[in-house]
């Protein structure tokens, strides 16, 4: 388990890393803001020393080491508690990382489910001091986190949109036997980003809504801004779904229509053959008297009746453009 805690005021900002809990609390910035981020979860007994500071209750704490939990906000006596995923794009695949988030009056601690770095943009801003985020609250540290969180999602979106487009190419291609199978995996991918954003626009809608003293009325314009990036989201996942589809029906016209002029060759074919076969028939019966049988020329002038057949029948096929 990594951990890291930053502390800053206007002035200022420090960080120190360790790996344990116990460690990091020890520095923490009783004058100013903290920030204690857990790189990977191992269990509860390595989270005691914060949940017993923080007062942090056991149904959080099972929450947090819960990876399966849908996102959510809730309020608890002293924190605010927020769960949400991280959508990461890696190369061809789609990666998924579940990030809780503790808010109280003076600190964030944010718990990461698979060891990475994905704030380094944050601990940059503080650090280098740019932009406000020194010069705010915790509630807007919070928002920071948040946020980049969701701007990983548009990257992620963009990786998928780049598969879309190559499947839209794809989709005329009759011999591209693995296309269905990619795309229902895509799809899959879909329908989970699906089942993540849409729990994360109610928790962005509660927390726009929510009375509580530690979020203060001026984040409330960057929680709505964050909403409506959410909303875009949802929106783009709704567009790709829909292209996906269009896809699908594309590549199994397209199937089709393969199919189709493989039976109308095939039915040409028998067709032609029906006469031939009723010739050859006829002739083929074991009766003792039939007078072609005896004449000379029988043999060769069947076949040259059946060879006009046959190419009449064709020169008929190609004249009402069956062929």
């Amino acid at each position: 388990m990594d951990c890291f805690i930053i502390g800053y005021d206007p002035v200022g900002a420090w960080m120190k890393t360790s790996d344990t809990v116990a460690d990091v609390l020890a520095y923490r910035n009783t004058g100013g803001l903290s920030w204690i981020h857990i790189n990977g979860l191992t269990g509860p007994s390595a989270l005691q020393p914060l949940t017993e500071t923080f007062n942090i209750h056991p149904l959080t704490v099972e929450d947090i080491l819960d990876t399966e939990q849908r996102p959510k906000a809730e309020e608890f006596a002293g924190y605010l508690f927020i769960i949400l995923k991280a959508i990461l794009p890696h190369e061809a695949e789609i990666t998924f990382d579940q990030i809780s988030l503790i808010l109280t009056q003076d600190t964030v601690i944010t718990f990461q489910e698979r060891p990475g770095d994905l704030f380094k943009g944050i601990r940059r801003r503080i650090l280098d001091n740019i932009g406000r985020i020194r010069r705010m609250g915790a509630d807007y540290l919070a928002y920071g986190i948040l946020d980049s969180v969701v701007d990983e999602y548009f990257l992620a979106l963009d990786s998928l949109g780049k598969r879309v487009e190559d499947f839209e190419e794809r989709a005329l291609d009759e011999n591209d036997v693995s296309l269905i199978a990619d795309l229902q995996k895509i799809k899959q991918t879909l329908i989970r980003i699906r089942r993540i954003i849409w729990p994360l626009r109610e928790s962005l809608t509660s927390l726009v809504h929510l009375d509580s003293t530690l979020i203060n009325l001026e984040l409330e314009p960057f929680l709505k801004d964050l909403q409506d990036n959410v909303i875009q989201v949802v929106e783009t996942l709704e567009t790709y779904r829909d292209l996906l589809t269009g896809v699908m029906e594309v590549n199994l016209s397209a199937l089709s229509n393969r199919m189709n002029k493989v039976m109308k060759v095939l039915t040409i074919i028998s067709t032609i053959f029906i006469p031939l076969t009723f010739i050859v028939g006829v002739y083929g019966m074991n009766f003792a008297y039939m007078p072609e049988l005896n004449f000379p020329y029988a043999y060769p002038i069947t076949w040259g009746v059946m060879v006009l057949i046959a190419a009449g029948m064709l020169w008929f096929f190609k004249r009402r453009h069956w062929l």
